[in-house]
């Protein structure tokens, strides 16, 4: 499919459906686009067990069921970053539905590392092609009909990207709802500096644009939400509103920062997520693994 650069028209918008994923705080979609039933998803969920080391389908199922439904094709399925805190469901839903599954093109710079602590086999090679396509910055594609742009917004990790569909940008983990914040930018590869000018170029675009964010982490005096603008991030975030400076923020961060605990699901799941949601490959009992590497990373 070929690919170019430059702004989507804002007059085309897809239909969004989310997602919850209570367990993991996650938020998947699917957008589609009325007119030819074309859809792409972003972020899908595999549930897993830490305890058991299970994996099953509850989430992905929801997402198959609603495409059934509304009778949708998918053509993508999109990826903000390399998820810290859930394995993906890409490759089984790609199993199932078809469509090609995308990421950033630094998600190269993902897998070197965590190849490096994972001591992954010889042939898994850091360049990406576990995945159908990267995404270079401000990169369209077509969703049906609607015209869909790439946005690299590094800081959280160098891969992260948001998506933008007409009046509709996916952001990823770069900012949470206004009441939570911002992302953490601690992980191998994060950095604050570089959070702060992605958040500013989203909070760029025009003031209704509607942001949908990939996580909720709400405080116990409401239910979990997903949809934002442009206007109230600007107005209210946390961590980042205006008037905010960058020196302000990377204080803030980098202070907060070293409070957070590794997250729980991070061994786990990133060495599925640089695999575009393979699981490892099958020893000769036939059984995957995963590896928790010993004292290798984050605090004691």
């Amino acid at each position: 499919m070929s690919t170019q650069r430059s702004t989507p028209p804002a007059s085309a918008h897809p239909h969004i459906a989310a997602f919850h994923d209570p367990q993991t705080g996650t938020v998947s979609y699917v957008l589609a686009d009325p007119a030819t039933r074309q859809a792409a998803i972003v972020d899908p969920v595999l549930d897993f067990d830490l305890k058991s080391g299970h994996t099953a389908a509850k989430q992905a199922d929801r997402i198959l069921s609603h495409l059934a439904e509304q009778a949708l094709t998918v053509q993508w399925i999109l990826e903000t970053h390399a998820h810290a805190d859930h394995l993906s469901a890409a490759r089984y839903l790609q199993e199932r539905v078809g469509g090609r599954i995308a990421i950033g093109e630094h998600i190269r710079e993902v897998q070197a590392v965590f190849r490096k602590l994972y001591n992954l086999e010889r042939d898994f090679l850091p360049d990406g092609r576990q995945f159908d396509h990267l995404f270079q910055d401000g990169e369209t594609f077509a969703i049906g009909e609607l015209s869909a742009q790439a946005l690299a917004v590094p800081g959280h990790t160098p891969a992260c990207l948001a998506y933008r569909v007409g009046d509709a940008v996916f952001i990823g983990d770069t900012m949470f709802m206004p009441d939570v914040g911002t992302a953490r930018a601690d992980f191998p590869g994060g950095d604050a500096a570089t959070l702060y000018r992605s958040i500013r170029r989203l909070l760029a675009l025009p003031p209704e644009t509607r942001l949908f964010v990939c996580h909720d982490y709400p405080p116990g005096s409401r239910d979990p939400a997903w949809e934002t603008t442009v206007a109230e991030q600007r107005a209210r975030n946390l961590h980042v509103h205006d008037g905010v400076s960058e020196a302000q923020y990377v204080a803030l961060r980098t202070a907060r920062d070293a409070q957070l605990e590794v997250p729980a699901l991070i061994l786990p799941s990133i060495q599925v997520n640089i695999r575009a949601g393979h699981l490892p490959p099958a020893e000769d009992n036939g059984v995957s693994y995963l590896k928790i590497p010993l004292n290798a990373l984050g605090r004691s």
